[in-house]
């Protein structure tokens, strides 16, 4: 009986290893299953990002280039996209987006006032901003204003550092320091940024006023972080939905009222009839711009949600090559050598954000002493 007792224990602690091995192997699948689909939505959300801000941000060029005039229209135009996404509610699942590495203080969910502060807030502030980015785009070539507003990864990390508490590696400063000079030394080149018809001091309105949207949109991104990690419990598509279909609602309401009240309504139907391209063309373009605009925001905020804010700004840094090549084609801007060295030291801070990413994802921990927090 002894005997058998001791052949049985051998047998018993290999079954038990073996069920913990399968164990081990099934947490491992699940751990790579969740990744990998977390990738595929961080993909997704990457290409509505670039698509909807490139096809947009020449549709709004295009709309001054033909005889556009209103800023406020150009700018409620950004916001008024939303209402197509509406179907999305129908086919959104909880766990479209997958939980992050995001720490949340709290399950309690927040207080509807809480959340009606901050979609009044966001979009309060995305009206203002996009109000500033409309003015830039009618008085500078819009290689000039998708150029100046690559800065706005500087500005990003600079305010996720304080609120989102992003710390630098050598490899982000110096991705930083690049952009900004190649902003900074489009300002020195105003003359041959100039649009024909327009003067110095609209020229310098411009530029001040995509400097400060910039700025702004910078300032939003890291507060759209903050105000995601801090509230929301539960990460699904459906927050990105209510996020972008409630600050639009309320940013296009604040032009609604901009609109009537400078009286740009009034000439709305003598634009569309004087303009270049036609009745027809002239609705598509601001609703084919609207459309795009959301799509752009349903990707940013995603992006947002799913890794950060920093890193859904660098994206959209990655689209900058895309706009002023194009433009030179369509709208005839002139890329002098300034423009070309602003651009090469923009793709040139954009690799080298990149390629602290690949440190982050691939290198080991320990080899990273520069790095004291990650991204991902």
């Amino acid at each position: 009986m002894a005997e058998t007792r001791h052949f049985q224990l051998p047998i018993v602690a290999q079954e038990a290893k073996e069920e913990n091995g399968n164990a081990t192997n099934q947490v491992i699948t699940e751990l790579g299953s969740v990744k990998y689909k977390r990738w595929i939505c961080i993909l997704l959300c990457i290409i509505f990002l670039l698509c909807g801000q490139s096809v947009a941000a020449l549709l709004g060029r295009l709309y001054f280039d033909k005889g556009g005039k209103s800023k406020w229209l150009s700018t409620l135009i950004q916001f008024a996209g939303f209402p197509i996404l509406v179907p999305f509610y129908c086919i959104s699942r909880p766990k479209m987006l997958t939980a992050n590495h995001c720490s949340i203080g709290s399950n309690k969910q927040p207080s509807i006032m809480m959340l009606g502060l901050v979609y009044v807030t966001f979009g309060l502030m995305s009206a203002g901003i996009g109000f500033l980015y409309s003015v830039g785009m009618q008085y500078l070539p819009i290689s000039t204003v998708t150029l100046i507003a690559a800065s706005q990864l500087a500005f990003n990390a600079f305010f996720s550092y304080f609120l989102n508490s992003q710390r630098f590696t050598p490899f982000i400063i110096n991705s930083l320091v690049l952009l900004t000079i190649s902003s900074v030394l489009l300002v020195f080149n105003n003359n041959s940024s100039r649009l024909a018809g327009v003067s110095q001091v609209h020229c310098a309105a411009g530029f001040i006023c995509t400097i400060l949207g910039t700025a702004g949109s910078g300032l939003l991104v890291a507060l759209q972080q903050f105000a995601l990690r801090k509230l929301v419990v539960r990460r699904s598509f459906k927050v990105v939905l209510d996020l972008v279909m409630c600050q639009s609602l309320v940013a296009s309401s604040a032009i609604l009222v901009g609109f009537f009240a400078s009286g740009d309504w009034k000439g709305f139907s003598g634009e569309m009839d004087e303009y270049g391209l036609g009745k027809f063309s002239y609705l598509m373009v601001l609703i084919w711009t609207a459309i795009c605009w959301a799509v752009f925001y349903i990707g940013a905020v995603g992006l947002v949600l799913e890794v950060s804010a920093l890193f859904c700004t660098a994206i959209s840094a990655l689209g900058l090559p895309i706009v002023p090549i194009i433009a030179v084609f369509v709208f005839n801007d002139k890329m002098d050598g300034i423009k070309v060295i602003s651009m090469v030291l923009a793709i040139w801070g954009f690799i080298s954000y990149v390629y602290q990413q690949y440190l982050d994802d691939y290198m080991p921990k320990t080899e990273n002493t520069g790095e004291i927090s990650e991204l991902f």
